[in-house]
């Protein structure tokens, strides 16, 4: 694997070296939750160009009942208390608050990659913090599942800071940890849905931060049950060089925990293959979302986070001459 130098690009977050967490550069994310507050403006929309309304329509909390007024939407008759007192009446829902938003974030091997800015496992943590500090300003309750292959930290959803700051000290700690040793056996990520179907509540808002490499076709079922009871949504995680996006031309000794080579990125066919590998993934992935209706969304490890916010997310596979 392809690791961090000490030549880090300019363009780095504060206080952030690109490969490890600190909770200076976590606590920058809590003063920017405030610009993304629907309606005005929405993290979701900036990332795939359509606005996610809070409101929960029929699922809101029912708050009473009162005689029938025109213009009242004839879904919500109670049809009981009509049938009681010979006059119709509808039902009254306030919106929730406090909803659980339960947040899974993947620290496995995979994620602890990065070519350009961050690793994987970084942007995904400086995304989940946004999220975190979004969900308390939006009267949320926030929680998290963090896995990084051979061990799983959950924080239950929690009110106020007390919420994000939990999770954030989650991730440092996880993230600290997450070189997996042959010793450990490890947790696939089918093991880590269904800890996640049985810890967060029903009707809570799951977000899974991962590039999905672990992801098989066997847990659509396990996604599928997850599904029916909750929002979910895929923040897919990238890096430039999986798409074969580079400026280096030389050859570069890789490595992983199976095997080792000599790739030559000067080789266009070197390129070539790396992004029709990703485009694969990306595909499949796609399929996977649509049939389950969990909305997919991207972003990149080579661009900081918050200049993120404001591109398309969708990768593109254009390459580098």
């Amino acid at each position: 694997m392809i690791k961090a130098t000490d030549n880090l690009p300019p363009a780095l977050p504060p206080h952030s070296n690109g490969y490890n967490l600190c909770l200076a550069e976590l606590l920058l994310y809590k003063n920017q939750s405030v610009k993304w507050l629907p309606p005005a403006r929405s993290v979701w929309s900036q990332l795939n160009g359509q606005h996610l309304s809070r409101q929960k329509g029929r699922g809101m909390n029912f708050a009473e009942v009162r005689p029938y007024q025109a213009g009242d939407d004839i879904r919500a008759i109670d049809w009981r208390v009509t049938a009681r007192t010979g006059k119709t009446h509808t039902k009254l829902f306030s919106e929730e608050r406090e909803q659980p938003v339960m947040l899974l974030v993947d620290f496995s091997q995979s994620m602890r990659f990065g070519s350009r800015l961050l690793q994987k496992s970084v942007q995904a943590a400086h995304f989940a913090s946004l999220l975190s500090w979004l969900a308390i300003q939006q009267q949320d309750r926030i929680g998290a599942l963090i896995y990084n292959g051979a061990a799983l930290s959950e924080c239950k959803p929690t009110a106020r800071q007390q919420g994000p700051l939990a999770v954030l000290n989650a991730m440092i700690n996880m993230h600290q940890h997450s070189a997996v040793s042959p010793d450990h056996k490890k947790i696939h990520f089918s093991e880590v849905l269904r800890h996640m179907h049985h810890l967060c509540p029903k009707g809570s808002e799951i977000i899974v931060l991962s590039d999905f490499y672990a992801l098989q076709l066997g847990d659509k079922k396990r996604l599928s049950q997850l599904r029916s009871h909750n929002r979910v949504q895929f923040v897919h995680l990238y890096d430039p060089l999986e798409l074969g996006d580079t400026a280096f031309r030389g050859r570069e000794y890789v490595a992983d925990r199976k095997r080792s080579v000599w790739i030559n990125f000067g080789a266009p066919h070197t390129r070539k293959a790396l992004e029709t590998q990703f485009t694969r993934h990306l595909e499949n992935l796609s399929e996977l979302t649509s049939s389950l209706a969990i909305p997919l969304h991207s972003l990149s490890a080579g661009t900081p986070l918050l200049k993120q916010l404001g591109q398309a997310s969708r990768p593109s596979t254009r390459q580098t001459p």
